[in-house]
């Protein structure tokens, strides 16, 4: 395990050549609410806002969400494999067991969630802020991410196993024990991290920027990968 900490400038990006991520620019239109009961399969929602409501075992895979907003909505074991959100931000959204595998987000904003055990692998991410709020054990794997930024939010146990991460920038968020094992990176933006925690892949941030600060702090695990031993 690897654990680091540590605060950097938000325009560091930029500043020093790294590729930033291009963040959702979301507008939404004036949206009718939502007044079914739960959701459906291939369930087409366009132009929705859901307020409250309970999707707490909802079963919509498929869906579709375009320019729609969920708020302080429970999603739990909500299955939602292969749902597309387009257009969407998503307010405090709680729920436990949450499954969105294959699932598509695009143009995206996740805030104040607070997500427990969220199945997320084989999914596609492009151009999604994930600010404030906390998932604990949010499953990534095998997913791709382009253009995402986790900011001000705590992930605790993420696992990014055999992930793709284009352009994906940490921002004053904590990362406790993360998984980044056979994941792939390229231009992925750590240095503003407040703490930073590797349980296993240490070896796999090539393609990634951390800061000196962090490259102190990670250096024993970095010699404990190619077998060197460090002795006073």
């Amino acid at each position: 395990m690897a654990r680091t900490s540590g605060r950097t400038g938000r325009g560091a990006a930029a500043k020093d050549g790294v590729a930033p991520a291009r963040r959702p620019e979301v507008r939404l239109p004036s949206l009718v609410e939502y007044d079914g009961e739960g959701l459906e399969p291939d369930g087409d929602y366009d132009g929705v806002r859901f307020e409250g409501t309970d999707l707490g075992g909802a079963s919509g895979p498929g869906a579709r969400f375009m320019d729609c907003e969920l708020r302080g909505c429970s999603l739990d074991g909500a299955e939602l494999v292969r749902a597309r959100f387009i257009d969407s931000v998503l307010t405090g959204v709680r729920g436990v067991g949450t499954d969105l595998a294959g699932a598509s987000l695009r143009d995206v904003e996740v805030v104040d969630a607070r997500l427990g055990g969220a199945q997320l692998h084989g999914a596609v991410l492009e151009r999604v802020v994930v600010r404030g709020g906390k998932i604990d054990y949010l499953n990534l794997r095998t997913a791709r991410l382009k253009d995402v930024v986790f900011e001000g939010c705590v992930l605790s146990e993420p696992d990014f196993g055999e992930a793709q991460l284009v352009r994906v920038e940490f921002r004053d968020c904590v990362l406790r024990r993360a998984d980044f094992s056979s994941a792939r990176m390229d231009s992925v933006d750590l240095r503003a991290v407040a703490e930073l925690d590797i349980a296993r892949g240490v070896e796999r941030l090539a393609g990634a920027v951390i800061s000196p600060v962090q490259l102190m702090e990670l250096a024993p695990a970095f010699a404990a990968q190619i077998g060197v031993r460090v002795e006073a």
